[in-house]
C-alpha cells in the first residue's frame, strides 16, 4: 500500500509540476520588454466605433465617456456609442448629455454583456458610415489619450484582434483592490506579453481591446457565456487568428472593494472558464495536432485553468501533510528532489518574482523591493535558529520574526510601505481563495445567470496620469 501511495503521488507530483513548469517558462519572456514607438509614427488610417457597454452605470459613466472624447486621435475618424443594456437608472439620460450615441436595449430574458454586444454589432453592421474597426469597453473604465493610436499601429501591422493594457483605477481602495492590481499588472506581463514576445495569441480581457469588423463579419461574435471574451478568443484561434497586444494602450479598470464582490465575480469568471472549457479544449486540442500548432495548445492549455488551479491546489495540500508529518505519509514532494540549500533559493526566488514584476512595471520602489527581499531571508533566518524544526516551531518563529519585520518597516519605512508590506502578504490568502471559488465555478459551470459588479469610484482620467 505504501508503494502505491508513493507511486501515485509521485506520478500526480510530477505531472502537476510539469504544468507548473510550462506556466513559468513561458511568462519569462515577459521579463524582457522592447521599446517600441511605432505607434507615434504611424498614420491614422483606421476608423473606430467605441462601444461602451452599461447596466445601471450612472455613477461612473460621464467619466468613461470623458476619456474617450478626450482621446489623442482624429475626432472624426472615431464615434462614441454608449449601450444602455436593460436600465432603469439615469445611465442613458447622462450620456446623451455628452452628445454620444446612445442605444437603449431593453431584453430582460437575455442579461449580459455578451448579448448586449452582439445587439450592438448587428446595427453597427447596418448604419450608413462603416467603421473598420470596433472597440469594446466597460463602463468603469478609463481610457488612455494614446488607446487609438497604439491600436491602429498594431491593426497596421496586420493584427486583426488587439488587446491593451488592463489597469487598476483603484489599486489602493482596500485589500481586495490592492490584490487585484497586482494580479492584472502580473498577468499582463508574465501573460500577455510573454505570450507576444513568443509570437503566439494573447487572451482577449474583457475590456479595452479592439477588432476589425471584417473578422467580427467573418466570424460572427455569438459568444455570450459568462466569459464571452475567452469564448471569442478560442474561436479566434480555432480560425487561425491570434490576438495581438498592446503594452502601452492602457484601460483603467475598478476592480471590487470586497471581499464579497470580488467572490461573485471570479466565481462567475470560473463558470465561464468551466464553460468554455468543456466546448472548446478538445477542440483546440486536436487542432494543435493536426496543423501543429503551438498556439492552439497554448490555448486549450489555458481554458481549463479552473482544473489547473485545483491541482496546484491538491499539490500544496499533499505537500504540507508529508513535510509536516514527523513519520511522514509516504507522499512524494517535489522538494525532495532538491537540496536544502537549493530548496530556500527557490522559496525566495517565488517569493520574490511578483515584487519583481512590480518593480519592472513601476509599480513599486526599489525601496520596497529591498524591503521584501530583506524578508524573504527569513527562510535562511530560521533555519539557523531552529536545526530540525517542528510545525509548531516554524510556525512561531515565522509568526514572530513577521512581527518584529513590521515593527522595523512601519518605525523605519513609514505608514505607505507599512500598508503595501501588508496587502502584498494578504494577496497570498487571496490567491488560496482561488481554490473554493474554482470549486463552486465548476459545480455550478451551467449556472448561466448573470451578476452585475456595481461600480461607484469616480475618477477622472486626470487623476490616472
Amino acid at each position: 500500500m505504501k508503494g502505491f501511495i508513493f507511486n501515485s503521488t509521485f506520478v500526480f507530483q510530477i505531472l502537476v509540476c510539469i504544468l507548473a513548469s510550462y506556466y513559468l517558462i513561458l511568462s519569462l519572456f515577459g521579463l524582457y520588454k522592447k521599446k517600441d514607438n511605432g505607434a507615434e509614427k504611424c498614420t491614422p488610417k483606421n476608423t473606430f466605433a467605441l462601444l461602451v457597454a452599461a447596466h445601471n452605470e450612472e455613477m461612473v459613466i460621464a467619466q468613461i465617456i470623458e476619456s474617450l472624447k478626450d482621446i489623442d486621435y482624429p475626432k472624426n475618424m472615431y464615434d462614441i456609442f454608449v449601450i444602455a443594456d436593460n436600465c432603469d437608472d439615469n445611465t442613458a439620460s447622462i450620456s446623451k448629455k455628452y452628445g454620444v450615441n446612445v442605444c437603449e436595449r431593453k431584453v430582460p430574458d437575455k442579461k449580459g454583456k455578451g448579448y448586449a454586444l452582439e445587439w450592438m454589432f448587428n446595427k453597427i453592421f447596418k448604419m450608413d458610415r462603416k467603421y473598420d474597426a470596433i472597440a469594446i469597453f466597460d463602463a468603469d473604465n478609463l481610457v488612455s489619450k494614446n488607446f487609438l493610436t497604439e491600436m491602429n499601429y498594431k491593426l497596421c501591422k496586420g493584427y486583426k484582434v488587439v488587446q491593451g493594457y488592463i489597469d487598476s483605477k483603484n489599486p489602493n481602495d482596500s485589500w481586495i483592490t490592492g490584490s487585484y492590481s497586482i494580479s492584472f499588472w502580473s498577468t499582463n506581463r508574465l501573460f500577455q506579453l510573454s505570450r507576444s514576445n513568443l509570437g503566439l495569441s494573447t487572451q482577449i480581457g474583457g475590456t479595452g481591446f479592439c477588432m476589425k469588423t471584417d473578422i467580427l463579419k467573418k466570424l460572427g461574435w455569438g459568444a455570450t457565456c459568462l466569459t464571452e471574451d475567452l469564448e471569442f478568443t478560442c474561436k479566434l484561434v480555432l480560425n487561425g487568428e491570434k490576438v495581438g497586444w498592446a503594452h502601452n494602450a492602457i484601460v483603467y479598470d475598478e476592480k471590487p472593494l470586497t471581499l464579497k464582490q470580488s467572490w461573485t465575480q471570479r466565481k462567475r469568471w470560473m463558470q465561464g472558464f468551466t464553460d468554455v472549457a468543456s466546448r472548446f479544449f478538445f477542440k483546440l486540442i486536436k487542432k494543435s495536432i493536426v496543423n501543429r500548432s503551438f498556439t492552439a495548445f497554448d490555448c486549450a492549455i489555458y481554458t481549463i485553468q479552473p482544473f489547473v488551479t485545483l491541482l496546484l491546489g491538491v499539490s500544496a495540500l499533499l505537500t504540507i501533510l508529508q513535510n509536516n508529518n514527523p513519520h511522514g505519509l509516504n507522499i512524494f514532494v517535489i522538494n525532495s528532489l532538491f537540496t536544502s540549500i537549493e530548496w530556500k533559493i527557490f522559496s525566495i526566488f517565488q517569493f520574490l518574482f511578483t515584487p519583481l514584476i512590480m518593480l519592472l512595471e513601476s509599480k513599486l520602489s526599489k525601496k520596497m523591493f529591498s524591503v521584501f527581499a530583506l524578508y524573504s531571508l527569513n527562510i535562511i533566518v530560521l533555519s539557523y535558529v531552529f536545526t530540525s524544526p517542528t510545525f509548531s516551531q516554524m510556525l512561531i518563529g515565522n509568526v514572530l520574526y513577521l512581527l518584529v519585520f513590521l515593527i522595523g518597516v512601519s518605525l523605519l519605512c513609514g505608514k505607505n510601505c507599512f500598508k503595501v508590506f501588508i496587502w502584498y502578504l494578504l494577496y497570498g490568502i487571496y490567491t488560496l481563495t482561488w481554490i473554493p471559488i474554482t470549486i463552486q465555478g465548476i459545480l455550478d459551470k451551467n449556472n448561466k445567470e448573470w451578476n452585475h459588479t456595481k461600480h461607484i469610484r469616480q475618477i477622472s482620467i486626470q487623476e490616472m496620469e
